[in-house]
Protein backbone atom coordinates (compact mmCIF):
# COMPACT_ATOMS: atom_id res chain seq x y z
CA UNK A 1 0.00 0.00 0.00
CA UNK A 2 3.04 2.73 0.99
CA UNK A 3 4.42 1.68 -2.69
CA UNK A 4 1.26 2.92 -4.23
CA UNK A 5 1.07 5.76 -1.97
CA UNK A 6 4.56 6.81 -3.30
CA UNK A 7 3.34 5.89 -6.59
CA UNK A 8 0.09 7.88 -6.75
CA UNK A 9 1.69 11.39 -4.91
CA UNK A 10 5.12 11.01 -7.81
CA UNK A 11 2.35 10.82 -10.56
CA UNK A 12 -0.13 13.74 -9.66
CA UNK A 13 3.25 15.53 -9.14
CA UNK A 14 4.39 14.49 -12.45
CA UNK A 15 1.34 15.70 -13.68
CA UNK A 16 1.63 19.12 -12.15
CA UNK A 17 4.76 19.81 -13.32
CA UNK A 18 3.60 19.20 -17.09
CA UNK A 19 0.65 21.10 -16.82
CA UNK A 20 2.77 24.21 -15.77
CA UNK A 21 4.85 23.93 -18.63
CA UNK A 22 2.03 23.27 -20.73
CA UNK A 23 2.85 26.19 -23.06
CA UNK A 24 6.80 24.50 -23.40
CA UNK A 25 5.62 20.83 -23.38
CA UNK A 26 2.35 21.61 -26.05
CA UNK A 27 3.22 21.31 -29.92
CA UNK A 28 0.64 24.26 -30.67
CA UNK A 29 -1.30 26.81 -29.02
CA UNK A 30 -4.70 25.14 -27.78
CA UNK A 31 -6.94 27.11 -29.52
CA UNK A 32 -4.82 26.85 -33.08
CA UNK A 33 -6.70 25.33 -35.73
CA UNK A 34 -5.25 23.30 -38.53
CA UNK A 35 -7.89 23.33 -40.86
CA UNK A 36 -6.38 21.15 -43.41
CA UNK A 37 -5.65 18.03 -40.99
CA UNK A 38 -9.64 17.85 -38.85
CA UNK A 39 -10.13 14.83 -37.33
CA UNK A 40 -6.68 13.67 -37.76
CA UNK A 41 -5.22 10.28 -36.42
CA UNK A 42 -2.02 10.43 -33.95
CA UNK A 43 1.37 10.61 -35.93
CA UNK A 44 4.86 12.14 -34.82
CA UNK A 45 3.28 16.25 -35.45
CA UNK A 46 0.02 15.29 -33.74
CA UNK A 47 0.25 13.06 -30.96
CA UNK A 48 -2.95 12.45 -29.64
CA UNK A 49 -4.77 13.25 -33.37
CA UNK A 50 -7.11 16.53 -33.99
CA UNK A 51 -10.66 17.60 -33.32
CA UNK A 52 -13.33 18.12 -35.32
CA UNK A 53 -11.85 21.82 -36.18
CA UNK A 54 -8.23 20.78 -36.37
CA UNK A 55 -7.11 21.63 -33.08
CA UNK A 56 -4.34 19.38 -31.52
CA UNK A 57 -5.67 17.10 -29.42
CA UNK A 58 -2.65 16.62 -26.89
CA UNK A 59 -1.90 20.78 -26.59
CA UNK A 60 -5.48 20.54 -25.56
CA UNK A 61 -5.28 17.98 -22.95
CA UNK A 62 -2.31 19.47 -21.52
CA UNK A 63 -3.97 23.17 -20.98
CA UNK A 64 -7.09 21.40 -19.85
CA UNK A 65 -5.24 19.63 -17.22
CA UNK A 66 -3.60 22.88 -16.29
CA UNK A 67 -7.19 24.03 -15.83
CA UNK A 68 -8.67 21.43 -13.60
CA UNK A 69 -5.61 20.74 -11.76
CA UNK A 70 -4.65 23.98 -10.78
CA UNK A 71 -8.59 25.58 -10.03
CA UNK A 72 -10.13 22.57 -8.80
CA UNK A 73 -7.09 22.95 -5.59
CA UNK A 74 -8.46 27.03 -5.44
CA UNK A 75 -12.27 25.66 -5.43
CA UNK A 76 -11.04 23.31 -2.93
CA UNK A 77 -9.43 26.35 -0.33
CA UNK A 78 -12.27 28.44 -0.73
CA UNK A 79 -14.85 25.68 0.05
CA UNK A 80 -12.18 24.94 3.65
CA UNK A 81 -11.80 28.62 4.30
CA UNK A 82 -15.37 28.69 4.37
CA UNK A 83 -15.89 25.51 6.32
CA UNK A 84 -13.00 26.48 8.79
CA UNK A 85 -14.81 29.77 9.48
CA UNK A 86 -18.16 28.46 10.02
CA UNK A 87 -17.48 24.77 11.44
CA UNK A 88 -14.92 26.53 13.62
CA UNK A 89 -16.87 29.23 15.55
CA UNK A 90 -19.75 26.93 15.67
CA UNK A 91 -17.68 24.45 17.03
CA UNK A 92 -15.70 26.67 19.45
CA UNK A 93 -19.16 28.78 20.47
CA UNK A 94 -22.01 26.30 20.86
CA UNK A 95 -25.15 26.46 22.23
CA UNK A 96 -27.72 28.10 19.92
CA UNK A 97 -24.83 29.83 17.31
CA UNK A 98 -23.60 25.30 17.02
CA UNK A 99 -26.87 24.63 16.72
CA UNK A 100 -27.71 27.06 13.68
CA UNK A 101 -24.83 26.48 12.01
CA UNK A 102 -25.58 22.51 12.16
CA UNK A 103 -29.02 23.28 10.72
CA UNK A 104 -27.38 25.69 8.09
CA UNK A 105 -25.02 23.00 7.22
CA UNK A 106 -27.77 20.16 7.21
CA UNK A 107 -29.84 21.70 5.21
CA UNK A 108 -26.94 22.50 2.33
CA UNK A 109 -26.10 18.74 2.16
CA UNK A 110 -29.59 17.71 2.27
CA UNK A 111 -30.00 19.61 -1.30
CA UNK A 112 -28.68 18.21 -4.27
CA UNK A 113 -25.96 20.88 -4.58
CA UNK A 114 -24.79 19.77 -7.76
CA UNK A 115 -28.26 20.37 -9.83
CA UNK A 116 -28.36 23.60 -7.76
CA UNK A 117 -25.03 24.26 -8.81
CA UNK A 118 -26.19 23.59 -12.81
CA UNK A 119 -29.11 25.93 -12.10
CA UNK A 120 -27.33 28.79 -10.82
CA UNK A 121 -25.02 28.26 -13.56
CA UNK A 122 -28.10 27.75 -16.30
CA UNK A 123 -28.82 31.12 -15.35
CA UNK A 124 -25.62 32.80 -16.47
CA UNK A 125 -25.02 33.89 -19.93
CA UNK A 126 -23.42 31.03 -21.70
CA UNK A 127 -21.24 33.22 -24.13
CA UNK A 128 -19.28 34.52 -20.90
CA UNK A 129 -15.17 34.91 -21.52
CA UNK A 130 -13.11 32.28 -20.87
CA UNK A 131 -11.68 33.84 -18.05
CA UNK A 132 -14.41 34.91 -16.45
CA UNK A 133 -16.58 31.65 -17.09
CA UNK A 134 -13.85 29.60 -15.28
CA UNK A 135 -13.79 32.16 -12.43
CA UNK A 136 -17.50 31.68 -12.23
CA UNK A 137 -17.37 27.57 -12.10
CA UNK A 138 -14.89 26.82 -9.53
CA UNK A 139 -15.99 29.83 -7.28
CA UNK A 140 -19.56 28.52 -7.47
CA UNK A 141 -17.55 24.87 -6.99
CA UNK A 142 -15.99 26.86 -3.59
CA UNK A 143 -19.00 28.82 -2.45
CA UNK A 144 -21.49 25.57 -2.68
CA UNK A 145 -19.26 22.49 -1.72
CA UNK A 146 -18.39 23.83 2.11
CA UNK A 147 -20.94 22.48 4.01
CA UNK A 148 -19.31 18.74 4.61
CA UNK A 149 -16.02 19.64 5.50
CA UNK A 150 -17.92 22.24 7.76
CA UNK A 151 -19.67 19.34 10.07
CA UNK A 152 -16.53 17.51 10.44
CA UNK A 153 -14.41 20.64 11.61
CA UNK A 154 -17.22 21.67 14.10
CA UNK A 155 -17.07 18.39 16.05
CA UNK A 156 -13.43 18.45 15.97
CA UNK A 157 -13.48 22.74 17.11
CA UNK A 158 -16.07 21.10 19.65
CA UNK A 159 -13.54 18.71 21.30
CA UNK A 160 -11.12 21.42 21.47
CA UNK A 161 -13.64 23.31 23.57
CA UNK A 162 -12.67 22.60 26.84
CA UNK A 163 -9.06 21.06 26.73
CA UNK A 164 -6.28 22.27 28.75
CA UNK A 165 -4.61 24.88 26.82
CA UNK A 166 -7.87 26.52 25.58
CA UNK A 167 -8.50 26.44 29.24
CA UNK A 168 -5.59 27.79 29.89
CA UNK A 169 -5.67 30.76 27.14
CA UNK A 170 -9.13 32.11 28.61
CA UNK A 171 -7.84 31.95 31.91
CA UNK A 172 -4.61 33.71 30.53
CA UNK A 173 -7.39 36.74 30.11
CA UNK A 174 -7.22 35.66 25.98
CA UNK A 175 -10.17 36.78 24.09
CA UNK A 176 -12.22 33.93 22.19
CA UNK A 177 -11.81 35.49 19.21
CA UNK A 178 -7.33 35.09 19.88
CA UNK A 179 -8.23 31.33 21.32
CA UNK A 180 -10.46 30.73 17.95
CA UNK A 181 -7.78 31.59 15.68
CA UNK A 182 -4.52 30.87 17.64
CA UNK A 183 -5.57 27.64 19.77
CA UNK A 184 -7.92 26.23 17.95
CA UNK A 185 -8.07 26.42 14.08
CA UNK A 186 -4.05 25.51 14.23
CA UNK A 187 -4.91 22.24 15.83
CA UNK A 188 -7.45 21.57 13.60
CA UNK A 189 -4.35 22.10 10.96
CA UNK A 190 -4.58 18.01 10.46
CA UNK A 191 -8.25 17.77 9.61
CA UNK A 192 -8.27 21.09 7.55
CA UNK A 193 -5.69 19.76 5.69
CA UNK A 194 -7.77 16.16 5.13
CA UNK A 195 -11.23 18.10 4.28
CA UNK A 196 -8.64 20.05 1.63
CA UNK A 197 -7.27 17.74 0.03
CA UNK A 198 -10.87 15.48 -0.25
CA UNK A 199 -12.50 17.80 -1.80
CA UNK A 200 -10.33 18.07 -4.95
CA UNK A 201 -11.13 15.05 -6.75
CA UNK A 202 -14.73 15.79 -5.75
CA UNK A 203 -14.36 19.16 -7.29
CA UNK A 204 -12.83 18.03 -10.35
CA UNK A 205 -15.12 15.19 -10.63
CA UNK A 206 -17.97 18.30 -10.70
CA UNK A 207 -16.36 20.49 -13.18
CA UNK A 208 -15.77 17.56 -15.65
CA UNK A 209 -19.76 17.10 -15.02
CA UNK A 210 -20.51 20.70 -15.77
CA UNK A 211 -18.27 20.49 -18.77
CA UNK A 212 -20.08 17.38 -20.67
CA UNK A 213 -23.61 19.62 -19.87
CA UNK A 214 -21.85 22.69 -21.66
CA UNK A 215 -21.81 24.76 -18.77
CA UNK A 216 -18.56 24.73 -17.10
CA UNK A 217 -15.47 26.90 -18.83
CA UNK A 218 -16.09 28.22 -22.35
CA UNK A 219 -14.57 27.44 -25.37
CA UNK A 220 -11.82 27.93 -26.39
CA UNK A 221 -10.51 27.60 -23.62
CA UNK A 222 -9.87 23.80 -22.43
CA UNK A 223 -10.76 21.64 -19.35
CA UNK A 224 -11.34 17.63 -18.72
CA UNK A 225 -15.32 18.55 -18.81
CA UNK A 226 -14.88 20.19 -22.64
CA UNK A 227 -13.04 17.50 -23.67
CA UNK A 228 -14.96 15.08 -22.47
CA UNK A 229 -17.75 16.37 -23.70
CA UNK A 230 -16.02 15.86 -27.30
CA UNK A 231 -16.05 11.72 -26.89
CA UNK A 232 -19.99 12.81 -27.59
CA UNK A 233 -19.16 11.61 -31.22
CA UNK A 234 -18.59 7.84 -30.82
CA UNK A 235 -17.96 7.68 -34.44
CA UNK A 236 -14.65 10.06 -34.17
CA UNK A 237 -13.94 7.81 -30.89
CA UNK A 238 -14.23 4.83 -32.92
CA UNK A 239 -12.00 6.13 -35.61
CA UNK A 240 -9.63 7.92 -33.22
CA UNK A 241 -9.59 5.89 -30.05
CA UNK A 242 -6.55 8.42 -28.48
CA UNK A 243 -9.78 10.37 -27.87
CA UNK A 244 -10.60 8.65 -25.05
CA UNK A 245 -7.13 9.95 -23.37
CA UNK A 246 -8.75 12.43 -21.33
CA UNK A 247 -11.18 10.20 -19.26
CA UNK A 248 -8.77 7.68 -18.69
CA UNK A 249 -6.40 10.01 -17.14
CA UNK A 250 -9.03 12.02 -15.29
CA UNK A 251 -9.85 8.46 -13.95
CA UNK A 252 -6.13 7.82 -13.28
CA UNK A 253 -5.81 11.27 -11.13
CA UNK A 254 -8.86 10.74 -9.31
CA UNK A 255 -8.16 7.18 -8.25
CA UNK A 256 -4.33 8.58 -7.69
CA UNK A 257 -6.03 11.30 -5.01
CA UNK A 258 -7.78 9.15 -3.62
CA UNK A 259 -4.69 6.77 -2.90
CA UNK A 260 -2.21 9.37 -1.23
CA UNK A 261 -4.96 10.42 1.32
CA UNK A 262 -3.73 8.84 4.09
CA UNK A 263 -6.25 6.53 5.88
CA UNK A 264 -5.89 8.13 9.37
CA UNK A 265 -6.86 11.33 7.95
CA UNK A 266 -10.44 10.28 6.09
CA UNK A 267 -11.18 8.53 9.80
CA UNK A 268 -10.46 11.91 10.86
Amino acid sequence: MKFLRQTAAVFLVAIFIATLFAGILAPAPYARQFRESPNALPSRIHLLGTDELGRDLFSRLLYGSRVSLLLAPAASLLATIIAALVGGVAGYVGGWIERIALAGTDLSMSLPWLFLLLTVRAVLPLNLPPAASLLITFGLLGFFGWAASARVICAGARGLRNSDFVLQAKACGCSSQRVLLQQVLPNLRPVLYAQFLISIPVFILTEANLGILGLGVSEPLPSWGGLLRGLENWSAVQANPARLAPLVLLFVVVSCFQLVMPQEDFAS
